[in-house]
C-alpha cells in the first residue's frame, strides 16, 4: 500500500473524484474542481490523498475550508476519510491520517480539524474532541476533534 499526494499524480485526478464521489454522495463536480484547486498549487487547502495498493484506490482523505458545518472558523477540515471495506481493520485510515498530518505539518499549518459521527476512533491517533456541531442540513450534531500540529 502506497499513499501519494493527488497535486504529485495528476493522472489520477479523474479516477479519484469518482472514486470519492461513489463513497460520500457529493457531486463528482465537485470532487474534481476541488481536487483541480489541489493540482493549481496556488494555496495549501484544498489538499486531496489516495492509498493505492496493486494500481488501485483503497482509501482517500482530503483537507477541504469546511467540511459542511456551521463553523467557518474551524478551519481546514480533514474530510472524505474513507477505506474499501476489504481493506478496514489493517490500519490504513490512521495511515491516511498520520500522512496528511505531517503534509500539513510541513506547510507550517498548526492546526486541524475534523467533523464526524464516529466516537472514539479519532481519539486512537492523537486527535481530541473539541465541541458538538452543526452539520449543513443536519439535525444531529456531530462531533467536532481537533489536531495540534505544532
Amino acid at each position: 500500500m502506497e499513499i501519494l499526494k493527488l497535486r504529485e499524480h495528476s493522472e489520477l485526478a479523474s479516477e479519484a473524484a469518482e472514486w470519492f464521489h461513489s463513497k460520500w454522495d457529493i457531486p463528482v463536480e465537485e470532487y474534481a474542481g476541488s481536487i483541480q484547486e489541489c493540482l493549481t498549487g496556488k494555496s495549501i487547502v484544498p489538499q486531496w490523498y489516495v492509498a493505492v495498493e496493486n494500481q488501485q484506490i483503497i482509501g482517500g482523505i482530503g483537507v477541504i475550508e469546511n467540511d459542511f458545518h456551521n463553523r467557518k472558523d474551524l478551519t481546514p477540515n480533514v474530510c472524505a476519510v474513507y477505506v474499501e471495506e476489504n481493506y478496514r481493520c489493517q490500519g490504513i485510515a490512521g495511515k491516511l491520517l498520520e500522512y496528511v498530518c505531517e503534509d500539513m505539518r510541513s506547510f507550517g499549518l498548526e492546526t486541524l480539524y475534523l467533523i464526524t459521527d464516529h466516537t472514539g476512533f479519532y481519539e486512537r491517533y492523537g486527535w481530541k474532541f473539541l465541541c458538538m456541531e452543526q452539520g449543513d442540513g443536519e439535525v444531529d450534531l456531530s462531533r467536532m476533534y481537533v489536531y495540534d500540529l505544532k
